[in-house]
């Protein structure tokens, strides 16, 4: 490109403007060799050199959580000490395992930035998936971890069977998901999702999971999953705190579970229903909170935040304070504070 020249991108929906861009400012993920002014995309060398207004939100990896909110707040033209007003705790929910937690407690004392220890628990009801957020329990608990284990084996080979399936329409390999996976204890949708974004036959996840992911879809694969009561019980018995995520979210799939296993895991000891969350519209909303309301359960919320592959934004949604009380006078672990 000559200096000093205007280039624009032109291409159809889903043909990698996006990506490329995100790739030469380094947000993105991509196989090969590039390099920008000398240096790898996103280095710090020329973060300075290289101005850009993203369609999305953009994480340095080589950043803290903090560093990354501070240099964007910069440009938004906030001060440093408002930081201290919006970012206090992060909770780490990784599906079917605690993998993550003792990197994240390693890097509290450099973010100044607490960490919420927890998982996401895959978990099926009559056929219907629904996710079971478990805060604060034993790491070592022999029951929650074998449910895990064979969550992970189950969504390994469901990976793969899906990925045979879309690797006779679309340009994917199983060695193009491990590629997207990295070093991932869970093997899931998001991966394949990426390696589909990665090849060009998607614009983000987002659409990869609204077209050939979804759960209608004839690609999909189900895979085991806790029965979400059992899950309940098993989280108290290994003394964690159990929120059900996006109980409402209706444009993830066709069918919800119903207000009765609801009901069934609050006797098991559910602690809260996640009403703020972005895939709940303000309908959905006010069905959480009336729902909880009647259960006698507490309400949270969430960013739901999956890296950069997802339109969620750190922080989007926050838990409210009194339900982190609740969690951490209730739960075993302690909050891993800087």
């Amino acid at each position: 490109l000559a200096p000093g020249a205007i280039t624009g991108l032109l291409g159809p929906s889903g043909c990698g403007k996006t990506t490329l861009m995100r790739t030469v400012v380094g947000v993105q993920c991509y196989r090969g060799q590039l390099e920008v002014l000398g240096h790898a995309p996103g280095a710090a060398a020329v973060r300075g050199r290289v101005g850009y207004v993203t369609q999305d939100q953009a994480v340095y990896r080589d950043l803290t959580a903090r560093q990354n909110l501070r240099y964007f707040a910069s440009l938004a033209g906030s001060r440093a000490r408002d930081l201290d007003e919006v970012l206090d705790v992060v909770g780490l929910t990784d599906h079917d395992t605690m993998a993550g937690w003792q990197e994240a407690a390693r890097a509290v004392p450099f973010t100044g930035v607490a960490l919420l220890r927890g998982t996401e628990i895959s978990c099926a009801a009559d056929g219907v998936t629904l996710h079971l957020l478990s805060y604060l329990h034993r790491a070592d608990d022999a029951g929650l971890e074998a449910a895990f284990a064979r969550a992970r084996r189950s969504r390994d080979s469901r990976a793969q069977r899906m990925v045979e399936r879309l690797s006779e329409d679309y340009p994917v390999t199983w060695e193009d998901v491990l590629t997207q996976s990295a070093d991932s204890h869970t093997i899931g949708r998001p991966h394949i999702a990426d390696a589909l974004v990665a090849a060009g036959s998607f614009p983000d996840r987002n659409a990869a999971f609204a077209g050939p992911l979804a759960t209608s879809s004839p690609y999909y694969v189900h895979h085991w999953a806790l029965d979400p009561v059992e899950a309940c019980r098993l989280v108290r018995a290994a003394g964690g705190v159990p929120v059900a995520a996006h109980p409402r979210a209706a444009s993830r799939q066709r069918r919800l579970v119903p207000d009765e296993t609801f009901a069934r895991m609050a006797e098991a000891g559910l602690a809260a229903l996640e009403m703020n969350h972005r895939d709940q519209d303000p309908e959905q909303r006010e069905q959480v909170r009336l729902l909880a309301q009647r259960l006698g359960l507490g309400l949270s919320g969430a960013s739901d935040y999956h890296g950069t592959g997802k339109p969620n934004r750190l922080g989007e949604n926050l838990m409210p304070p009194e339900l982190l009380e609740q969690i951490l006078d209730e739960g075993t672990l302690d909050l891993v504070r800087p």
